[in-house]
């Protein structure tokens, strides 16, 4: 049985890499669950692409409000002590884009596929505070289409997130994996720069599939969070 605290205490450089089931329990569906963003959708995957952003705006707009944005939503306790143990002596790679990191006060941070929360006019570069947008996806200053920086189908990933990311986990002495099956690339592909001596912890419900050495809780992340000390 792993001893998640030990590690964590024992650990001189955190990395955690995060996906959606860590903010399941703040409210936010996942993508491909029976109740994820996906479900009974056919053309999901497109609508959230860089073609139909840029051939539909109005469709895109209307699909990303509609299914994406949770402002309401409220950092859990997976956030919060991740937080908490990342500002002291790691950084949190994240999937997700729906800002509860930044929410939760992690100051040490990558979102790898960007954020709803940093929207902008591709017609002119301005800053467009993202209410705005909800309200309407055409800039009122110029007329462009508006959008948030996540990274659709069919985009590259930024490189700034794809260099801390790599520098981050190949100086990490414990790598832990929450909330994510770890299918996509090329994000699940970070985890082949650790060290070899890098411990590394998976936490989630049902098993993960583990490089050699990996280890596995299978858990409920919230149940487990709640049990890790923070000193």
């Amino acid at each position: 049985m792993v001893d998640l605290n030990q590690a964590l205490q024992q650990a001189h450089q955190i990395v955690f890499m995060t996906g959606a089931g860590v903010s399941t329990a703040s409210g936010i569906p996942d993508y491909r669950s029976e109740t994820g963003v996906y479900a009974g959708k056919k053309n999901a995957e497109y609508m959230l692409s860089h073609d139909n952003f840029i051939q539909h705006p109005a469709d895109y707009w209307h699909f990303v409000k509609e299914n994406l944005y949770f402002p309401q939503a409220q950092p859990n306790i997976i956030h919060q002590k991740m937080a908490q143990i990342a500002n002291q002596k790691g950084l949190v790679i994240t999937q997700n884009v729906d800002g509860l990191d930044r929410k939760a006060g992690c100051k040490n941070l990558v979102e790898f596929h960007g954020t709803l929360y940093d929207t902008y006019c591709t017609k002119c570069g301005q800053a467009v505070d993202w209410h705005e947008y909800l309200q309407d996806y055409r800039h009122q200053n110029c007329g462009g289409i508006i959008r948030s920086s996540i990274v659709l189908y069919g985009e590259s990933i930024n490189e700034n997130s794809i260099s801390r990311s790599l520098q981050a986990v190949a100086a990490a002495d414990l790598i832990i994996v929450v909330g994510t099956s770890f299918q996509v690339y090329p994000f699940a592909g970070l985890i082949q720069y650790r060290q070899e001596a890098a411990q590394l912890i998976a936490i989630n419900k049902t098993p993960l599939p583990m490089p050699t050495g990996g280890e596995m809780i299978v858990a409920d992340a919230v149940d487990t969070f709640k049990g890790v000390t923070v000193k």
